[in-house]
């Protein structure tokens, strides 16, 4: 008996920074999926066996819902508590944030709600005051010093622990769906410190988020359950489906927007998705936001991070200030990838990059100096956003509700008219101003340190600033101006009009759409994490919108972007290929080049094959019939042949160098006294993917991008020519466009 006959460990596993073949897991998925069939009808256990390997599935979506989502309660609560913990201390129990503190305080009115006596600010506790200069230098200082040590303690975990906890997380993600592997990137050790250290950057203030960071998260979950079950641990293909509804997983829980969640996996990251898994990823988010939802982080029994309600329905007329605002958003989308992506560029090829800690250390001090005088940017991000949601009912107490109220007025509370605007609603104005100029210059050189960095709240922040002003804007003008034609029909004096909490919810969604180029996912997630059923038609206007002015400048969003950047090989399904080409002008050897490395299908020696392994560093060797003919018959891995070779000689007695190595089904003639020759045609794939020299390059990228190949065989008449991988493919796509094509190559 051929003991190849039997598997042997470690075969059908792939090496560090190498490509999956898709068309391979799936027929060995194929055959798994046989075999347990047929041995289901042999006995009763065998029929329990496969009626538990069916529910795998399953089970594995289910403890990633409940583990993510209880990571995002833990990060939602403990940012929370640190958040506050810049600004003082809780006396009752100092684990308490804020609002906890004076939830617990029976001395607390509603006037003064964020004043309670059991909270102490820090210059309440060092220096006995709570106002004046001394008061707010102590505080200043203290908001600087926590701010410090939480972003130093955080970028010493990740250099320290898990060098790959660090960014967003989503470039890389959408590498590995598309087949890359990257070991370590999903492993525990970067699970753990990513929870941990995404806490400490958003406290510290920083502008980024952790929406991003999340479905990293997630997916480490995913990556860590699949590996408990051997049905998706030994089949690379299967896993990413896995990874794939995980990814759904971490936005619902980031978003509180199971859907939006599932859509964005499609629309986003996702390189193969079938209908079984978005059946899963549904299954996956559900459960993520129904435990996150029994934690209760927010505290308000709902999922939002910004519950709106809106008590007034919007007009034709104002379709145009909504679209000039998917204009801006398409415009800071542009400006932002462009200026991160040369930032990160200089980064990677200058010094500067020797400096990770130092960097960190310089921005959170430039953030925190900048950010304290100003209460829009001192507060969290979060708390930012959901204040420009707002719309100004009578009990609010933010300056941008401080208008001069019309003595007379005998209305309902929740239907104020629009009213002239205060003094303070002007200064909330150029303060907004001011901080919509930080916002947009800091997260430049925020997104892409080396720490959990996300993006989504930043740019939704930036596009929030932007549409409240313009909101606020509209209101005053519909108010001093309601005899203008545009006002006459839907702004009668003493109505509710205008609200500017509208245009901030557009604006956030048209700045984020401009950043990651997404339509569909975006607007589901939008009015999922603000309950604003009936404003779908200003935020579609405001994405396509801000899709199409950004997409005039340039088709790349920015994790696209990053990944070009990091040179993965990543075939982007968007990108099209439109040059006549062929696949003899991209296939290898080119003129001049030495010839393909093959091996003949039984005249090769075990010493000739491991010296053509020792001299080269191809992934795979195409088989042929003979040196002279040329004829193609098979492809062999090289990571195969190699473990071959090892259990052979460890296992199979008379195996030495000089034993033939024959790949067909019988053994060949040898003379009588030769050494025992070894088979291996089980390590074989009889069905290389083929195509002739005359196949435009344009099916062979969309082959490649379709089928999910690494490498293709490039044959005439049956007469092997040459090979194209899928790095070939990148690098004259690269070519193509005028870039560098070396640029792709992954170190």
């Amino acid at each position: 008996m051929d003991f190849l006959d039997e598997p042997f460990p470690d075969v059908g596993t792939y090496e560090d920074f190498h490509t999956i073949d898709w068309l391979r897991e799936k027929s060995r998925d194929t055959d798994r999926h046989r075999k347990i069939t047929s041995k289901s009808k042999e006995s009763i256990w065998e029929f329990i066996k496969s009626l538990l390997d069916a529910w795998s599935g399953w089970v594995v979506m289910l403890l990633i819902g409940l583990l993510a989502g209880t990571l995002a309660g833990v990060i939602d609560l403990a940012v929370d508590w640190m958040t506050d913990l810049k600004e003082g201390v809780c006396l009752s129990a100092f684990w308490y944030s804020h609002e906890q503190c004076c939830w617990t305080s029976n001395e607390t009115t509603f006037e003064d709600r964020d004043k309670c006596p059991l909270w102490q600010k820090w210059s309440e506790l060092l220096v006995n005051q709570s106002e004046g200069a001394s008061a707010y230098i102590v505080n200043y200082l203290m908001y600087i010093l926590w701010a410090l040590l939480f972003a130093f303690l955080a970028v010493s975990l990740v250099r320290v622990f898990a060098p790959y906890a660090c960014g967003s997380g989503i470039p890389e993600i959408k590498t590995i769906l598309s087949g890359f592997i990257i070991r370590g990137y999903l492993g525990k050790w970067t699970l753990l410190i990513k929870t941990v250290t995404l806490v400490l950057v958003v406290s510290s203030g920083l502008s980024l988020g952790k929406e991003g960071p999340l479905v990293h998260v997630a997916c480490c979950c995913g990556n860590f359950f699949s590996s408990l079950f051997s049905k998706y641990s030994k089949n690379e293909g299967k896993r990413r489906e896995v990874l794939s509804a995980a990814a759904a997983a971490g936005v619902s829980v980031a978003f509180g927007a199971p859907i939006g969640g599932v859509l964005f996996s499609l629309e986003e990251v996702s390189y193969y998705f079938p209908l079984k898994t978005l059946w899963r990823s549904f299954f996956a988010a559900l459960v993520a936001a129904f435990t996150l939802r029994s934690i209760n982080p927010f505290g308000n029994s709902r999922l939002v991070l910004f519950y709106v309600e809106y008590h007034t329905p919007w007009y034709m007329a104002e379709l145009f200030p909504f679209i000039l605002l998917g204009v801006f958003g398409g415009l800071w989308g542009t400006l932002f990838t462009r200026c991160n992506i040369a930032w990160c560029r200089r980064r990677k090829t200058t010094r500067l990059g020797k400096y990770p800690v130092l960097e960190v250390i310089v921005v959170t001090a430039i953030t925190a100096i900048i950010a304290y005088p100003n209460p829009y940017t001192r507060q969290s991000t979060s708390e930012l956003i959901s204040e420009l949601f707002n719309d100004c009912g009578a009990l609010e107490s933010s300056q941008l509700c401080d208008y001069i109220n019309d003595p007379n007025m005998t209305r309902p509370v929740d239907d104020i008219p629009d009213r002239p605007a205060g003094v303070g609603v002007y200064t909330a104005m150029w303060q907004l101003a001011l901080a919509l100029i930080f916002k947009i210059v800091i997260t430049i050189f925020t997104f892409g340190m080396k720490i959990p960095s996300g993006l989504f709240i930043p740019s939704m922040a930036v596009g929030a600033m932007a549409g409240r002003m313009v909101g606020i804007g509209v209101e005053q003008l519909a108010y001093h101006h309601h005899d203008w034609i545009i006002f006459r029909n839907w702004c009668r004096p003493g109505a509710d009009c205008v609200t500017p909490g509208l245009y901030a919810m557009v604006g956030a969604a048209a700045c984020l759409g401009g950043v990651t180029r997404m339509t569909v996912s975006l607007v589901v997630i939008m009015f999922e994490l603000t309950g604003g059923l009936e404003y779908i038609v200003p935020l579609m206007a405001a994405a396509v919108t801000s899709k199409w002015v950004a997409d005039a400048f340039g088709k790349e969003g920015i994790y696209e972007a990053h990944i070009h950047l990091n040179g993965y090989p990543f075939l982007d399904v968007k990108d099209e290929f439109t040059h006549r080409t062929l696949a003899t002008d991209v296939m290898r050897p080119r003129r001049g080049e030495p010839p393909l490395s093959v091996l003949t299908q039984d005249s090769m020696t075990v010493e000739d094959v491991e010296t053509l392994i020792k001299e080269t560093d191809y992934n795979g060797f195409p088989v042929v019939v003979s040196r002279d003919s040329e004829r193609l018959i098979g492809f062999a891995q090289r990571r195969e042949l190699i473990l071959a070779i090892k259990n052979a000689r460890q296992r199979q007695e008379g195996i030495v160098s000089n034993s033939i190595m024959y790949f067909t089904e019988e053994p060949p003639e040898l003379p009588a006294n030769s050494p025992h020759p070894l088979k291996l045609r089980r390590i074989l794939n009889l069905s290389p993917f083929t195509v002739t020299d005359h196949t435009p390059m344009e099916t062979v990228v969309d082959i490649f991008r379709k089928l999910g190949l690494r490498q293709c065989l490039v044959t005439r008449s049956g007469r092997l020519l040459g090979i194209i991988t899928k790095k070939d493919v990148l690098r004259h796509m690269a070519q193509m466009a005028n870039q560098d094509p070396e640029s792709i190559m992954f170190n």
